[in-house]
């Protein structure tokens, strides 16, 4: 029976090692915290999952909160104006409705079900000398988790990383009482250009059904105002303003939020970066990152939980097929190399993008609102980020798919600005 290690018991961390014990392999996941910790601690992201991801989980049983969590069914966007209202909003249903199950449920879950498939779970904090005892005791490592010396031991992919400092600077807050959507629930997401972003979800957290507001504050500006807030209700508070002040539309929804929990918040920032796959241990042996560990997005497009999934399943696919194989280092350089190929690469890019908007990506959500077949594919793709390349970046491609809108627009845009000139 081959033997196989895992750092980290988050996301891609178990949803690996359940897949992998559902096949004959001896599976080993080493985590800093209990599921007792997870549960009562603080929370850990949004973790809004597509279709894509959420078939993995079914594939492996993992789908516990089917029937229980709100369905996430639309994707709606809003751009607001320099005088605070709005000149784009559409709405387009998605292809297949989504779901958030806060880290806080899920993973304590997918702990239990880890145990009960026979995996051993380890509950300490591995640092490199862990690690490298590990590899020389296991078929293979995989680096699901890092921080500090551990995820020093990945070198940061230059060639593959535009950004060396932090983009947005981030904020979560999980909340009840706020005023649905109607009829079905969606995520609405708002732009305020120059200044940040605002999106909003239902949600499934341990009290229940909730709303999670997550805030993009460009690094600098006036969304950037987190460092003074001491207190849960102090964020709550400081939630309250920015959305009076930029996002009055979603404010209105907004009266009679309280907190999930005192848990319920989450500040941060960091620089979107991707890492070499492959780190060496002292003793010269190799282990493999996974996840968050070596590609790392803006949550702007809420895809993190969703690269956990697929790369965990494409990692459990290429294992599987293997066989007895020695798990060298070419091997493991491919595994990360062909999930870069099919998604990681577009996905990154799209991150970045999405992070300062051309005139044509603006182009596009401004036809949006006219243009049904245009809202409706932009929200399909955030399912499958390539589905965005080009037509998103490239005007005369989108022109070729949607007919001569763009072009169009374009064209009055500049009669427009000649006329003024």
């Amino acid at each position: 029976m081959r033997s196989i290690a895992i750092i980290g018991g988050g996301h891609a961390g178990l949803q690996l090692g359940i897949g992998l014990l559902q096949h004959g392999y001896k599976v080993c996941v080493v985590t800093d915290r209990d599921a007792d910790a997870i549960k009562n601690g603080r929370i850990l992201s949004s973790q809004g999952m597509q279709k894509t991801g959420l078939d993995h989980e079914r594939a492996l049983g993992l789908n516990f909160w089917e029937e229980e969590a709100p369905k996430i069914e639309f994707f709606e966007f809003s751009r607001r104006t320099d005088d605070g209202g709005r000149d784009v909003n559409w709405r387009a249903i998605r292809p297949a409705y989504g779901n958030s199950i806060c880290q806080r449920v899920k993973i304590p879950r997918w702990m239990e079900e880890f145990e009960r498939l026979g995996g051993v779970l380890q509950i300490h904090q591995a640092g490199v000398a862990d690690i490298d005892a590990l590899a020389q005791r296991h078929d293979l490592v995989i680096v699901a988790s890092g921080k500090g010396e551990v995820g020093r031991l990945f070198e940061r992919d230059a060639l593959r990383s535009i950004h060396d400092k932090p983009q947005r600077a981030l904020a979560l807050t999980y909340v009840t009482g706020m005023e649905p959507t109607t009829p079905v629930r969606g995520n609405c997401f708002s732009m305020a250009p120059g200044i940040g972003e605002y999106f909003v979800m239902p949600a499934l957290t341990t009290s229940g059904p909730c709303e999670i507001m997550v805030f993009e504050g460009i690094v600098g500006g006036p969304m950037d105002s987190w460092s003074d807030v001491g207190s849960p209700q102090e964020h709550l508070a400081r939630s309250k303003e920015l959305l009076q002040r930029f996002f009055p539309w979603e404010a209105a929804r907004c009266a009679k939020i309280e907190l999930t929990d005192a848990n319920g918040t989450l500040t941060g920032r960091f620089p979107p970066t991707v890492r070499k796959p492959v780190a060496t241990m002292p003793s010269g042996r190799a282990v493999l990152g996974i996840g968050d560990v070596v590609m790392l997005n803006d949550p702007l497009t809420g895809q993190g939980s969703n690269n956990a999934s697929k790369a965990a399943w494409h990692y459990l696919q290429r294992i599987l097929a293997h066989g007895d194989q020695a798990f060298d280092r070419g091997w493991m350089q491919e595994t990360f190399e062909s999930f870069w190929r099919e998604r990681g690469c577009l996905t990154t890019e799209w991150s970045n993008r999405m992070l300062d908007f051309t005139p044509h990506m603006h182009d596009v959500v401004e036809a949006a609102n006219d243009h049904h077949e245009v809202a409706q594919r932009f929200a399909a793709s955030f399912n499958h980020a390539p589905d965005y390349f080009p037509w998103l970046f490239d005007r005369e491609v989108a022109d070729r798919m949607f007919g001569p809108i763009f072009g169009q627009r374009h064209r009055m845009k500049e009669d427009a600005a000649r006329t003024a000139a």
